[in-house]
């Protein structure tokens, strides 16, 4: 029997509400400047209300993990989309500084469970050395959302309004919904469009590295388990390292246009256009290092070269990357160090979250879920930080060295504690 092959499919689907929630989230930041100057806000306000969104981001996705490892991930990530779409449509509506800090609130909180979800799918559904291509598959929406956000967003802003803009994403976010509840279930073995020999393909697994796959749990995760994750020293130390990640990749989210605008003097269209390269050229990288760690554990069969040490690398030469951008008054030396800053610190993205899968396979979601409620924290703290420096100093450049001062605490962290190869271990069901 010839295998089928949807698995890929339902990475494609998760792939595509990644690039949806991508562009939902950063759409504000090219917009703010408008926005501001409309609304009368200051650069400590708006600094503020592209942090909100990491706010209500922290308050889910951990409980995302959990909600997901409890109803699985088809029920919750249905919820989540249909409720981003409508702090997308209240963007639109906005009127002042507190509804638009109310709807990037809700548009954290609504996003939160969507990586949670994504890893619980990948991993009911790819088998052990297909997993981080899969993921890197997946997650290379991410700067290709942030690639092509900044030329659509900023071209409907000038054909359009910021208003009708932001009603325009409500449309695509609320058309993927109905794809993901009739096409996706949260077990192969449950879907119709997956034979024998797919699911055989998915089932198999590599003794060296994974334990044989188990049925999804369908429970909310107990103390032990909780503990047992919260105690794992790679798990902390993947968890740092994915922290510092989120803080390089909001600051770059939130505040590149604004930066290019300020710093450089270019007009709305030119920072879309400026913005395109860096996002590019990390998702190149990512879907590069996704296979390449793959490749690695296979083979080594050791989750140390697959995975740690490439995150190390790709946080070291981040840090090393951003200190020229901090330094120089040339616009070319900015982009080619943003560009190489962005393009290595998304590198190791799908090595972060097979992390959790090679260790905890029967809690992964609420492992994610705490790694990625560290990355939220980020997602508040790199542009709260960025605007509060700015409207007292006037000036990006300690924002930039705060950065590498970051990433290297993150490579040496990871090249003292990350030891997947000894800690994988069960969470336990409790």
């Amino acid at each position: 029997m010839t295998p089928t092959r949807f698995r890929w499919f339902i990475v494609f689907l998760l792939f595509a509400i990644t690039i949806v929630n991508y562009i939902d989230r950063a759409a504000i930041s090219y917009a703010i400047p408008v926005i501001q100057r409309e609304l009368g806000f200051s650069a400590a306000e708006s600094g503020a209300i592209l942090g909100a969104f990491g706010l209500g981001y922290a308050l889910t996705t951990l409980l995302g993990g959990f909600a997901v490892d409890r109803w699985g991930a088809r029920i919750v990530l249905t919820v989540a989309a249909v409720l981003w779409s409508l702090s997308i449509g209240m963007t639109a509506l906005t009127t002042g500084v507190v509804t638009l800090y109310a709807a990037r609130i809700l548009l954290g909180v609504s996003e939160g469970p969507n990586f949670p979800a994504l890893t619980g799918a990948v991993t009911h559904w790819l088998s052990p050395h297909e997993r981080a291509t899969a993921l890197g598959n997946a997650l290379l929406a991410v700067p290709l959302a942030l690639a092509i956000g900044g030329p659509v967003v900023t071209q409907l802003l000038a054909w359009l309004d910021w208003r009708l803009t932001f009603a325009v994403l409500f449309a695509l976010s609320a058309a993927w919904v109905p794809l993901w509840w009739f096409l996706f279930r949260d077990s192969p073995a449950d879907s119709r469009f997956v034979n024998q020999a797919e699911l055989d393909h998915i089932q198999s697994h590599h003794e060296a590295v994974t334990r044989r796959p188990r049925a999804v749990l369908r429970s909310w995760p107990g103390m032990n388990a909780i503990a047992a994750l919260l105690t794992n020293r790679t798990l902390l130390a993947n968890t740092w390292a994915f922290f510092v990640f989120g803080y390089f990749l909001f600051f770059f989210m939130t505040w590149l246009p604004s930066y290019l605008e300020r710093k450089y003097g270019l007009n709305l269209g030119a920072v879309g256009l400026f913005t395109v390269l860096p996002w590019l050229a990390a998702a190149v990288t990512l879907w590069l290092f996704g296979r390449w760690s793959d490749a690695l554990l296979a083979n080594t069969g050791r989750l140390r070269i697959a995975r740690s040490y490439l995150i190390a690398g790709t946080q070291l030469v981040a840090a090393i990357a951003v200190i020229p951008v901090a330094m120089t008054d040339n616009l070319t030396v900015a982009i080619a160090g943003i560009t190489v800053a962005v393009a290595a610190s998304m590198g190791a993205n799908a090595a972060y979250y097979a992390v959790n899968v090679d260790i905890v396979p029967e809690r992964a979601a609420t492992a994610l879920g705490l790694m990625d409620f560290a990355f939220a924290l980020a997602g508040f703290l790199a542009p709260a930080i960025t605007g509060w420096v700015l409207n007292i100093r006037g000036s990006f450049t300690d924002g930039f060295l705060l950065m590498t001062g970051l990433a290297f605490s993150s490579v040496l962290v990871v090249m003292l504690f990350h030891r997947p190869d000894d800690d994988r271990q069960a969470a336990g069901s409790g």
